[in-house]
């Protein structure tokens, strides 16, 4: 917590009495009070801790894979917010991509673009298309701003409307942010609600489309993470995300403009 508090500063922070963002790739508006800039630094605190706890795979090709990847995706992104005047959007985030060995089916992106794959999801990818539906997904939550919607939420269920046009300390905040994103290997118990999942489906698949990635495999790939839950326990990375039968019928709503974005691209329909 000290080392967070550092990086915020002894100053409080402040929020406006309005919010409201609109993502730029699916026109959704969501309630986001916290400072980027802010959340990206406490991101990165817990980013490194989590890696020092954490065995960090370099050099191999699943590694490799994975910086290919999320480089493809990352630039794909930055292309796109360029050409409708918003890079400003990403103008703080620092892009990493680590493969972590861990047997957990999981990976996810912090906010400011600090990524992490698990081993244990890479029988499941299969190849960098499916790779592609992962990290896809995963950097659309960090794109679309679900952490500071997250920590927005959480914000005004504590302190209510006392926290708009006003100021909470920066403790307070350390204190929201490690409820959202818990510190080293609990991180990968973070979960966002089920319309940030779809969100999540729906840009993660655009995305995929503009790098290059054939859209068309993000089914299959899903299918094959369902079939990997035990019992009726399924993996963390399927925790809170929509039922199968609603991600299928969202992901055939979106696959037309999905193929657009695929074409566009150079893929082949």
């Amino acid at each position: 917590m000290n080392k967070i508090n550092k990086l915020l500063g002894i100053g409080a922070l402040s929020f406006a009495l309005v919010a409201c963002t609109t993502n730029p790739i699916t026109g959704r508006s969501s309630l986001q009070l916290a400072n980027n800039q802010e959340i990206s630094a406490m991101a990165l605190q817990q980013y490194r801790e989590t890696l020092s706890q954490s065995k960090v795979i370099t050099g191999t090709t699943a590694a490799k894979s994975v910086q290919n990847v999320g480089l493809r995706i990352k630039n794909a992104a930055n292309n796109y917010y360029r050409s409708i005047g918003r890079e400003g959007d990403l103008a703080n985030y620092q892009w990493e991509f680590n493969l972590l060995d861990d047997k957990q089916i999981n990976a996810w992106c912090m906010p400011g673009g600090k990524v992490a794959v698990y081993t244990g999801i890479l029988p499941i990818t299969k190849n960098d298309t499916g790779l592609a539906v992962v990290l896809g997904h995963e950097i659309s939550h960090a794109l679309a701003g679900h952490g500071n919607e997250r920590i927005s939420q959480a914000m005004v269920a504590q302190y209510g409307g006392a926290i708009l046009g006003s100021t909470i300390s920066s403790g307070q905040m350390a204190a929201i942010f490690q409820q959202v994103y818990p510190i080293g290997a609990q991180v990968a118990l973070l979960k966002y609600g089920r319309n940030q999942e779809l969100e999540a489906d729906e840009m993660g698949l655009y995305l995929m489309s503009m790098a290059g990635y054939d859209p068309r495999e993000a089914q299959p790939f899903w299918q094959r993470m369902e079939a990997a839950s035990t019992g009726n326990r399924p993996p963390e990375f399927l925790s809170t995300h929509p039922s199968p039968s609603n991600r299928r019928a969202d992901l055939e709503k979106h696959m037309p403009k999905a193929l657009e974005y695929y074409r566009a691209s150079g893929g082949k329909i």
